[in-house]
C-alpha cells in the first residue's frame, strides 16, 4: 500500500519542477505556510487514505502537503507529521522523508515543539538541534537488508548557527543549541525520567523528529532540526503538562516563524 501512495504522490507532485528543500512542520508551526507562494497542495486524508494508521491528523497539525516557492527555493512542505504513539513503526512515521526524496529534495528542515529540560531554556525560545538521544525503542532502519550501518556523527547541520544566532538577537528571537531526547509518548515523561534524561545530556524532550532525521541521513539528505520550547519538561514547573498549552505557546511564538525560517533558509 505504501508504494501505491508513493506512486500517487509522484504522479501528483512531480508534474511541477522538482523541489530542492523539504520542511516538516511540527505542532503549532502550520501558519507559516500562509507566507508562501503555494503552487499545489493535497490533504493527508486523501494522500494517505490507503494506509492504515495514517488516517488520524494530530491536533495542531493541518494535515496537508504543499509545493511552494519561497525566495529562490521550491519547497515541499508537510503541515504535520506521524508519530510512534499513533501505533506506527519508526520507519512508517518517517514516510514524509521518503516522499521528500521522491520529489528530488536534497535538504530537509525538521521542526517540532519540545519540552525544556535544561535550566537555561524557557518557553518561547528556539533550539537548533545539534544531536539526539533516541529513547523511542525503535530505529527506522531496523530490518532493512543489507543492514545500513550508517554513521550518525554530525547528523544535524549547525555550521550556520553563529551567523543565525547573531541575526536572531536584534530581532527579539532567542536561539540556542541543544541535544534532543526523543521518547515514544503519548504520555509525557515523568519527573524522574526527565532527571535521567538531563544526566544523559538532553536539553529538550519530544516525541518526534528522530526517525525522520535518521531516514533522511540514510537517503542522503542534509538535515537541520529546529525546535520551539513550548513548556518546561515534567517536574520543572508546578503547572500540569497539556497539549493545549503547547499549541497556545506555539501560537504566541508564531509571529517569529516567518522571520526565523527565512533567515535560516538563507544561511543554509
Amino acid at each position: 500500500m505504501e508504494e501505491v501512495t508513493r506512486q500517487q504522490f509522484r504522479t501528483l507532485f512531480t508534474r511541477v519542477a522538482p523541489c530542492d528543500t523539504a520542511v516538516i512542520l511540527g505542532s503549532g508551526w502550520n501558519d507559516w505556510v500562509d507566507t508562501l507562494d503555494v503552487e499545489t497542495s493535497l490533504d493527508y486524508r486523501e494522500l494517505f487514505a490507503a494506509l492504515p494508521g495514517f488516517e488520524v491528523v494530530i491536533p495542531g497539525h493541518a494535515g496537508r502537503v504543499s509545493v511552494a516557492r519561497y525566495g529562490g527555493r521550491r519547497l515541499l512542505v508537510f503541515q504535520g507529521r506521524f508519530h510512534l504513539y499513533q501505533g506506527l513503526t519508526a520507519w512508517q512515521a518517517a514516510l514524509p522523508v521518503r516522499l521528500a526524496a521522491d520529489a528530488g529534495c536534497g535538504k530537509i528542515l525538521l521542526t517540532n515543539a519540545v519540552g525544556g529540560i535544561a535550566s537555561h531554556l524557557t518557553p518561547g525560545e528556539f533550539v537548533l538541534i545539534e544531536d539526539h538521544l533516541n529513547f523511542q525503542g525503535d530505529n527506522p532502519l531496523r530490518g532493512l537488508q543489507p543492514s545500513p550501518f550508517i554513521d550518525l556523527s554530525n547528523l544535524y547541520q549547525t555550521h550556520f548557527y553563529a551567523d543565525l544566532h547573531q541575526w536572531a538577537s536584534p530581532h527579539g528571537i532567542t536561539l540556542k543549541k541543544g541535544v534532543l531526547a526523543a521518547l515514544t509518548g503519548p504520555s509525557y515523561e515523568t519527573p524522574a525520567e526527565i532527571r535521567a534524561l538531563e544526566r544523559f545530556g538532553a536539553d529538550v524532550a519530544s516525541m518526534s523528529m528522530v526517525p525522520e532525521a535518521i531516514v533522511a541521513r540514510y537517503l542522503g539528505l542534509d538535515v537541520v532540526g529546529l525546535s520551539l520550547v513550548t513548556n518546561p519538561a515534567a517536574g520543572r514547573s508546578e503547572i500540569p503538562l497539556s497539549h493545549d498549552d503547547v499549541l497556545l505557546c506555539a501560537q504566541r511564538a508564531s509571529t517569529a516563524f516567518p522571520q526565523l525560517l527565512k533567515a535560516l533558509l538563507e544561511r543554509w
